[in-house]
């Protein structure tokens, strides 16, 4: 039976696919390349990926995406798309589910919304309750270092405290639009911010949002 996880893998395999490896993303100085490069290190190279969240650690993350970014732009979406190796816990289903639906949603939306020509996906219920479900759980980690407080708001009025200070910003739209927002793609979420004009301003623009 599919998951979630694994729609949005094969959805981010055959957009870097088709958009080819020199197309812009999201993710500020990447390329599509970079990108792809990205994504099967964090699944294939445990060694390395914790140069993402450790500063001592970031030299040997930067090797390591060298030696990967030079491979076959092919290579890489190969490797995408079958997936981590045997032994690793991403083989699990419970811990793909948990560890990349988001992760591949929003490098999914990274890609699609760096063209001019974008448009919002529409998602079922289903899909956008499970991720409402993650960003209540991740919300205050994603907030922490908000200049305001913050929160998040479902168009059906369900909350989740991001951050809590004053003053406070609120910020309505579906799940997969927050958590983009969280995720520190302010501008290109689908969102609407109420509260004080400097404060939004300020969280709209401000860098350290997500992790």
């Amino acid at each position: 039976m599919s998951t979630f996880a694994k729609r949005e893998r094969l959805l981010l395999a055959d957009l870097l696919e088709a958009e080819g490896p020199d197309a812009p993303t999201l993710c500020e100085g990447w390329r599509t390349r970079d990108l792809a490069a990205h994504v099967v290190v964090r699944e294939r190279r445990p060694d390395a990926v914790g140069g993402l969240l450790i500063k001592q650690l970031a030299p040997r993350l930067e090797r390591v995406m060298a030696e990967f970014t030079a491979k076959p732009y092919e290579e890489l979406i190969q490797l995408i798309r079958t997936g981590p190796p045997r032994f690793s816990p991403f083989q699990l289903k419970q811990v793909d589910e948990l560890s990349n639906t988001v992760e591949f949603y929003v490098h999914t939306e990274d890609v699609r919304r760096a063209r001019p020509d974008w448009a919002p996906r529409e998602l079922d219920q289903v899909f956008q309750d499970t991720l409402w479900s993650r960003l209540e759980r991740s919300a205050r980690l994603m907030g922490r270092s908000a200049p305001t407080g913050l929160v998040l708001r479902r168009p059906d009025g369900q909350t989740a405290v991001a951050h809590r200070g004053t003053p406070v910003v609120t910020v309505t739209g579906e799940p997969s639009e927050l958590l983009l927002f969280t995720y520190g793609r302010q501008s290109a979420a689908d969102v609407e911010l109420d509260g004080d004009k400097d404060a939004v301003a300020k969280l709209h623009e401000a860098k350290q949002l997500g992790i």
